[in-house]
């Protein structure tokens, strides 16, 4: 059996994001936690709570057994961009000759 766990809407670049994941695929889940905690990237800190809310979720949910848990799977992917372009307009100024 599998726990899931989702993170969604976190404003940093799959790109940052899937360098530290490379480092905790497929590891025991107190490795992944270790290597999380002790790596200095932005991405590792909503990756922590994600790891922690999905051993939750294995614990509570799935009544398994914590010290057996693994990363088995972890994906990244694209989120919504945001159009941050400010075109200025008229302000209604008329210019006298």
């Amino acid at each position: 059996m599998e726990s899931k766990a989702y993170l969604n809407y976190v404003r940093i670049s799959p790109r940052k994001v899937s360098i530290v994941l490379n480092l905790i695929r497929g590891k025991d889940v107190k490795l992944a936690k270790a290597i999380l905690e002790q790596t200095p990237k932005a991405a590792c800190e909503p990756l922590l709570k994600l790891l922690k809310s999905a051993v939750a979720n294995a614990e509570n949910n799935h009544d398994m057994d914590v010290a057996s848990l693994y990363v088995a799977e972890c994906h990244v992917g694209q989120g919504p961009t945001l159009d941050l372009a400010h075109h200025p307009g008229a302000q209604g100024k008329r210019i006298r000759r």
